[in-house]
């Protein structure tokens, strides 16, 4: 199966989930992205590489990272290799000894280890066919995206200004016309976690239908 790379090109605070970020992969040869919601504590993992901080102690994933090159274990790639019930699963390549292992992962935790040891991250088509989104040229129109988006943990209500029914309702009180208006305004801002949430709704609808 052919594997797609893929780049961080955001992370930011989670504006509907306060102590949830989310963290934007972008396709490397391609216009897609795949939007993931993490904890507070692995988004300031993943900071922390993307910055070169170095703390006065090792962090977990630091340590994990001593631990792997002490024993002559080298990350070679990370691989989000499925998504279940909107839950992505990831795997961590690594070499030792001209052997090939592969281990387990959270997806958060694996890209934190890939920041550290700058080792590539890959994807699926499927999974991008399935969780991925576009954001659209806003000069030419707006229209809806025709891929999903999936998260690591559940979504919530978001709110919309235009919607006069209460800014805090939720999202399965919307139709699907006005969902769609919601992911095309959301996209054209970037904000691609909350574009996560309301495709997953409209995933959810498509599947129960």
């Amino acid at each position: 199966m052919k594997k797609i790379e893929l780049d961080i090109v955001a992370l930011s605070h989670s504006v509907t989930q306060s102590h949830n970020y989310a963290v934007v992969l972008g396709e490397q040869h391609g216009s897609r992205r795949l939007p993931i919601v993490i904890g507070g504590f692995e988004a300031q993992a993943i900071a922390v590489a993307m910055e070169h901080m170095n703390p006065n102690r090792p962090l977990t994933h630091d340590l994990f990272k001593n631990a792997l090159e002490t024993f002559d274990v080298e990350l070679k790639e990370v691989v989000i290799n499925n998504l279940l019930d909107g839950i992505f699963y990831a795997r961590l390549v690594c070499l030792k000894e001209g052997k090939l292992i592969e281990i387990d992962s959270r997806t958060s935790d694996a890209l934190a280890l890939a920041v550290r040891f700058e080792c590539p991250i890959y994807t699926y088509e499927f999974i991008l066919d399935a969780a991925g989104v576009i954001l659209e040229d806003p000069e030419e129109g707006e229209g809806a995206t025709e891929e999903g988006s999936s998260v690591e943990k559940g979504t919530e209500p978001v709110k919309r200004k235009q919607k006069k029914a209460g800014k805090d309702a939720a999202l399965s009180q919307y139709s699907e016309e006005d969902l769609t208006q919601m992911l095309n305004d959301v996209l054209a801002n970037e904000d691609y976690e909350r574009a996560a949430e309301i495709r997953d709704e409209l995933n959810k609808r498509g599947s129960d239908s």
